[in-house]
């Protein structure tokens, strides 16, 4: 009798909360203005069946990728026999907040991401606690999790070919299970329309609503000189571009031909430029895509590059194959004046001439070593950072062990 007046109580004291969130067609939007929540909010508190139903979902994680040990499944189990309501809660409570953070971010935080620069703002504690209010409130606690996943196709051609892939082959599940949680790291929206380049694949494809618009071969960064991953806007190109000579490489082309210095009022050199002309490293054109790492994607004056099988090979910069046609498509979209026709009459000019595209494009860089086709056969890729290894270690937390065969397990009273 305690346990339902304190679940009744809960309840009721939160009625204004999950109100708000029942009209909300996002279950972890922000709140309507003028919804009122108390602070310190009260803790919220979970019923039986709640608490099991959280349970069933731990105990079947795995399909996600996860493992269902990261979130104490038999400490939960304990605490519902235990009859404390608060603190079956309480339990619930944190487990709900690991899983749901791990759905919604990934399980492999920090360092072992390596060299990862985009900002994923799916889920903080505030609307972690209204995703929390709206499960309890609405007894849909498992569709509330699911909607923290990644909707893009590839998460789901993944997620099958786990389903397929026998647990014996190790290597393989490790490789699924650490690309579905760098699925997890990217924020869940990419944009109506954006450009993603996987790296391993050498390749740079435009995507809108969920068609693929334009796909070409890509040039990545080197061994020694990796491209980062990270997210940018691009609002437009720049025909006929100056290359600004990176420090790092400064030394090998300064006071050669074609190069010109720039100096500073004391007359020293402060940096090498390169002018447009048929020898330039950028090609015709450049993205103009700002990002503190000085990373955009660019023509090049070396095309036959683009016939070559391992494609890393430049400082940092995505070289891409036929980076005229996606500078029309972009720009000539929303009724813009950058068609192909405009673009190569500035081309031929040689003029320097920024061409803005009417509406920024997002450009998402990213390090996929796997993906799936529909039937779960899995390509690869080649690792060639060499990243996997740390991602795989910090997503098992203990070497060499793979999840267990996907559970159906159910939980009981």
């Amino acid at each position: 009798m305690l346990r339902n007046r304190v679940s009744v109580f809960a309840m009721v004291a939160a009625l204004p909360l999950y109100g708000a969130l029942a009209q909300n067609a996002d279950p972890i939007a922000p709140l309507p203005e003028g919804t009122a929540v108390s602070e310190p909010a009260p803790a919220l508190v979970w019923q039986v069946p709640q608490a099991q139903a959280l349970l069933n979902y731990i105990y079947n994680v795995s399909r996600e990728g996860l493992a269902p040990a990261d979130y104490d499944p038999d400490g939960l189990l304990r605490a519902i026999a235990g009859g404390d309501p608060m603190a079956m809660s309480a339990a619930a409570t944190d487990r709900f907040n690991r899983l749901s953070s791990d759905l919604a971010l990934g399980h492999v935080r920090g360092e072992a991401r390596i060299d990862w620069h985009i900002v994923d703002r799916d889920l903080d504690e505030t609307r972690q606690r209204q995703l929390l209010a709206y499960a309890l409130g609405s007894n849909k606690l498992a569709e509330a999790l699911d909607g923290l996943l990644p909707t893009h196709p590839q998460y789901g051609a993944l997620k099958h070919a786990l389903q397929v892939t026998p647990r014996s082959e190790i290597d393989k599940v490790n490789k699924i299970r650490l690309n579905m949680d760098r699925w997890r790291w990217l924020p869940r929206d990419l944009g109506q329309k954006y450009i993603i380049v996987n790296v391993p694949a050498f390749y740079a494809t435009l995507v809108e609503d969920g068609t693929t618009r334009w796909k070409q071969r890509a040039v990545a960064g080197a061994i020694k000189t990796p491209t980062p991953q990270l997210t940018a806007m691009a609002t437009g190109v720049i025909l006929n571009p100056w290359w600004e000579v990176p420090r790092s490489i400064a030394p090998e082309v300064a006071g050669k031909p074609g190069y010109v210095a720039v100096k500073g009022k004391d007359g020293k050199v402060q940096r090498w430029r390169q002018p447009p002309g048929p020898s330039n490293a950028l090609g015709q054109m450049k993205f103009v895509m700002p990002n503190e790492h000085a990373i955009y994607l660019h023509d090049t004056n070396a095309r036959s590059r683009f016939n070559s099988q391992i494609r890393a090979l430049s400082h940092g910069c995505v070289r891409t194959q036929n980076i005229h046609d996606l500078a029309a498509e972009l720009g000539s979209d929303g009724g813009g004046e950058w068609t192909r026709a405009r673009i190569d009459e500035v081309l031929a000019s040689k003029k320097t001439v920024e061409a803005k595209f009417v509406t920024p494009v997002p450009v998402h860089i990213v390090y996929f070593s796997v993906a799936a086709l529909n039937d779960g056969t899995i390509v690869a890729y080649n690792d060639l950072y060499k990243r996997d290894a740390k991602v795989i270690e910090a997503l098992l937390d203990k070497k060499g062990l793979a999840p267990a065969t996907p559970a159906t397990r159910v939980a009981s009273n």
